[in-house]
């Protein structure tokens, strides 16, 4: 691919995870208000704010666009300051933990690599925020990897958290394959597809039991085999999207309103399944669209 549609497809990517967390973060009501507006299809009729979930994929929007690749250190350097121009957008305990102490100056590995007890936080975060590079390098899926991983190592260092983003990334790389006439595999054979590129770790193995999972499955089935992001941790969260976008990828719409009938966290499994299903389908809705906060309109764009 020239440079010019990487970054037309990076960006594409990054506003289908915003237009995913903006939708899902609106319905963050009581769980029966959420079913009764999700099976009446009722939107919330005012502007949609995205969380942290899209100012992080800004920040990996910024660095390829910049640099072509992910350099570990500025992006470290962009979530810091993103952070900190804004703090109050949904991040977790351990999010603000470590964004702080790189604002702070400490070194993003001895940050990252520190959480919880020295493990390395295995949670959603590396994964939501993956879809652009699987866009960006498409074409070669080895650096899909390479750079997924780089991506999530910054904030996430254990194997789960990076695995997640792996996943993802593969993921949105076979969508827009796909859109180009480069990929042709579905449902079963894609997620198997996804898997089989990634290390050995329980994400992997959720994600191929999710090949058991048919598409008519019941939402409720579907959670219960592969979670909801309730958890948080990338195991819980990232194999119902890969599930989700495997069978629902042909509408954006209708992939974000199956999204977020898992209830859970809505507004990271809605932007994840945002980001990959956009490469291919990529008309968005256009009253959601109106409704939706747009990453280039924001502080946290700037270079």
């Amino acid at each position: 691919m020239e440079l010019e549609e990487r970054i037309k497809y990076a960006k594409h990517a990054l506003d289908g995870i915003a237009l995913g967390d903006c939708f899902g973060q609106s319905f963050f009501v009581p769980d029966e208000t959420a079913k009764q507006r999700i099976k009446s299809r009722e939107i919330l009729q005012e502007p949609w704010h995205f969380t942290d979930d899209t100012v992080m994929a800004i920040g990996i929007y910024r660095i390829l666009e910049k640099y072509g690749e992910i350099n570990q250190d500025e992006l470290a350097r962009v979530f810091a300051e993103n952070y900190a121009l804004d703090w109050h957008r949904g991040y977790g305990g351990t999010a603000h933990s470590i964004l702080h102490s790189i604002k702070e100056g400490k070194d993003w590995r001895e940050v990252s690599s520190g959480a919880f007890d020295g493990m390395g936080s295995m949670g959603n975060g590396g994964a939501m925020r993956a879809a652009p590079i699987g866009a960006y390098f498409a074409d070669d899926l080895d650096k899909v990897l390479y750079y997924a991983r780089a991506s999530a190592e910054v904030t996430h260092a254990h194997i789960e958290g990076i695995v997640g983003a792996m996943a993802v990334a593969v993921a949105s790389a076979l969508f827009l394959n796909k859109k180009l006439g480069n990929y042709c595999k579905e449902g079963e054979v894609f997620l198997r597809d996804v898997a089989e590129k990634l290390p050995e770790s329980d994400t992997k193995y959720k994600i191929l039991s999710a090949v058991s999972v048919k598409r008519e499955s019941s939402i409720d089935f579907a959670v219960s085999v592969l979670g909801n992001g309730i958890r948080l941790t990338a195991q819980d969260t990232v194999p119902f999207c890969l599930w989700c976008a495997a069978y629902f990828y042909t509408s954006v719409e209708e992939a974000l309103w199956k999204a977020v009938s898992a209830l859970g966290d809505r507004d990271t499994i809605c932007a994840i399944v945002g980001g990959m299903v956009s490469l291919y389908a990529d008309e968005f809705p256009k009253q959601w669209v109106d409704y939706m906060e747009h990453p280039e309109n924001s502080v946290f764009f700037e270079s």
